[in-house]
């Protein structure tokens, strides 16, 4: 594996753990996010565990295709329910970690 892919992988991962430990530690304007736009209560936490996961996938090697393919899943269904709410800026940060998943896992 070439040393950027390695690199891209890592940051990556870190970015998922980061938005992981968001989730999961839940704080209330978090929490009122989720609620303004209808979600279950307590769906930050399936959010963070599914980033975790992939976070995890994605720093370990003999994985990191499953942390790819488990972080497009979660970025795909982001960038659908943004753009499908009108945030049309917010949704292409998104777009761009999906794009740089298809490099870290060669």
């Amino acid at each position: 594996m070439s040393e950027i892919a390695n690199t891209l992988a890592l940051t990556l991962a870190a970015m998922f753990g980061l938005a992981a430990a968001l989730n999961l530690m839940a704080p209330d304007f978090l929490r009122r996010a989720y609620a303004r736009w209808e979600f279950p209560r307590g769906f930050f936490y399936v959010a963070g565990t599914a980033q975790g996961f992939a976070a995890l996938f994605l720093f370990l090697p003999q994985t990191r295709i499953w942390g790819g393919v488990l972080g497009a899943m979660i970025l795909f269904v982001t960038v659908v329910l943004l753009l499908n709410r009108g945030k049309y800026v917010y949704a292409v940060p998104a777009m761009l970690l999906m794009v740089a998943l298809a490099p870290a896992m060669a």
